[in-house]
């Protein structure tokens, strides 16, 4: 099968979660805006393929596009969340010289310098004071668990603002006593990476700048909040998250009943590809149904397992992604760059280990440090500015100066001129996609990650393939990165999957 993937040409292409925390995701992504693709292309008929028709073209209004983007935008955040356990809110960080930018500056200079007018008057007016006491109140109980009780009295006994307005009727209000009191209960909230914050708040002796900075720490509380808050639900969503997806994507799929057009034309071309059988060797053992005619019928797990395949040979800018896997298009980009790296870094070390003699092949230490040295050269590979064939051409210096150098250590013949010029330019070759040593390692991975996949949920990855032994760590962690994300979308979307295959996977 991966040698199917690598030849064959790519054609143009439940239960949901507890109401609270749906209803939580929802509300803190109004306002989103999310990409939808709808350019259609077509894709060639087969002989054993009876591929649905695309649904009919159907009017929307504003309304409900808007509201199809919202639930878009809630899949992919809970998405987000679930498989990336990175995943961080961070502050909004305007571009410079922005016009949003710009006019949310001149408001806010505009404000701060109204509310130092009204607090230079005498007697001082406190009308903006207030208020932003009021916002700060507001924050400061958002911070608070159902159990902080005692925290939650001293706020609203302190922070009464019918008390504060009289005290400022009266000419009795102490603001900077109220500032303290706002400081101290910050750093019992805090998290202690912003202690150092709150405790240069105390260094302002102006009662403005001071509302300005208590302002910028309490933003950056309400960050490290938000984060706090998608710790404490990620094991709740990863229980429920399947449910939720699959609810979410069925109901774009009733608003928009086209979102399966890239689906199946991704699974009809690989259904095509497997049938057509270019290689013997396409289908895995038991993969496809027994029957009459020179090539067997598929099983629909052969189909979507070499589907998925087809996703790490996706050219992005010409192909529209399947609508199921659009939100981990990154993460399959990132794995098929990562995959062309791993290629390049095996032909070459493949290259030199043939050519040197089996006693340095056969030193670890060595091996390891010839594979660091041609990673580094090789780290800014899909730059635009990044040129293989120079690359590759320093590399192969770099390679004879520590073979030649590892041979003399060992008390082993040293290399001759013309075994070096052979070797720089075996590896010099291995630039051209095309090159014959290239092709076997990117066969071989392929047929890793192929078996790997087919295995189902085995823990055990399988045995590596020849050649592939000193890169071994690394496909290891990119087959077990891909298998993980393919079972997640299969657990999600497998009943779509097999009404689609199902129609697709009939005889003619």
């Amino acid at each position: 099968m991966s040698e199917n993937l690598e030849k064959s040409h790519l054609n143009e292409a439940g239960k949901s979660q507890s109401n609270d925390s749906e209803q939580g995701l929802e509300d803190a992504m109004d306002g989103s805006e999310v990409a939808l693709q709808k350019k259609k292309s077509g894709s060639p008929s087969s002989q054993r393929v009876q591929r649905p028709h695309s649904s009919p073209p159907r009017f929307v209004t504003v309304e409900e596009l808007l509201e199809t983007a919202k639930g878009v935008t809630n899949m992919a955040l809970a998405h987000e969340i679930v498989v990336n356990g990175d995943f961080q809110i961070k502050p909004v960080a305007l571009p410079e010289d922005s016009l949003e930018k710009k006019v949310k500056e001149i408001v806010h200079k505009a404000f701060w310098d109204c509310l130092s007018v009204q607090l230079s008057e005498d007697p001082p007016t406190y009308d903006h004071a207030i208020k932003l006491l009021g916002e700060i109140k507001e924050t400061l109980l958002s911070f608070l668990l159902p159990g902080h009780t005692r925290l939650r009295n001293q706020i609203t006994e302190v922070l009464d603002l019918d008390l504060i307005m009289q005290e400022a009727e009266n000419g009795a209000l102490d603001i900077c006593k109220l500032v303290e009191f706002i400081i101290g209960m910050m750093g019992t909230l805090c998290a202690p990476a912003r202690d150092e914050e709150v405790k240069k708040l105390k260094d302002i002796k102006e009662i403005v700048p001071l509302f300005r900075a208590i302002f910028s720490v309490l933003d950056l509380m309400k960050v490290d909040m938000a984060n706090f808050a998608v710790s404490s639900i990620r094991p709740h969503l990863m229980q429920q998250s399947v449910e939720y997806e699959r609810k979410k994507f069925q109901e774009l799929l009733e608003k928009q009943p086209n979102s399966l057009d890239f689906v199946t034309q991704w699974l009809g071309e690989a259904a095509d590809d497997l049938m057509n059988q270019k290689y013997k060797n396409a289908l895995p053992a038991g993969g496809g149904a027994a029957g009459s005619g020179d090539s067997p019928m598929p099983s629909p797990a052969a189909v979507q397992n070499y589907a998925y395949l087809k996703l790490l040979k996706w050219d992005h800018l010409q192909q529209p992604f399947p609508e199921t896997v659009l939100m981990d298009q990154a993460r399959f980009r990132e794995l098929q760059l990562q995959l062309e790296h791993l290629t390049v870094l095996g032909a070459v070390l493949l290259v030199t280990f043939s050519m040197a003699a089996s006693d340095i092949a056969s030193q670890a230490n060595f091996a390891e440090k010839l594979k660091m040295i041609v990673k580094i050269l090789l780290t800014d590979m899909h730059l635009p500015s990044f040129h293989l064939k120079d690359a590759l051409t320093t590399i192969g210096e770099k390679v004879c100066l520590e073979v030649s150098s590892c041979l003399s250590l060992c008390g082993s013949t040293p290399f001759s001129s013309d075994k070096e010029t052979v070797l720089k330019g075996q590896i010099r070759a291995v630039a051209s996609p095309d090159n014959p040593i290239r092709r076997i390692m990117d066969c071989r991975i392929l047929t890793f990650l192929e078996t790997y996949l087919a295995s189902g949920h085995e823990k055990a990855l399988p045995t590596i393939p020849g050649g592939l032994g000193p890169v071994h760590k690394e496909l290891e962690e990119v087959a077990i990165k891909f298998v993980r994300l393919v079972n997640y979308n299969k657990m999600v979307f497998s009943p779509y999957y097999d009404a689609v295959l199902s129609k697709i996977l009939v005889r003619s």
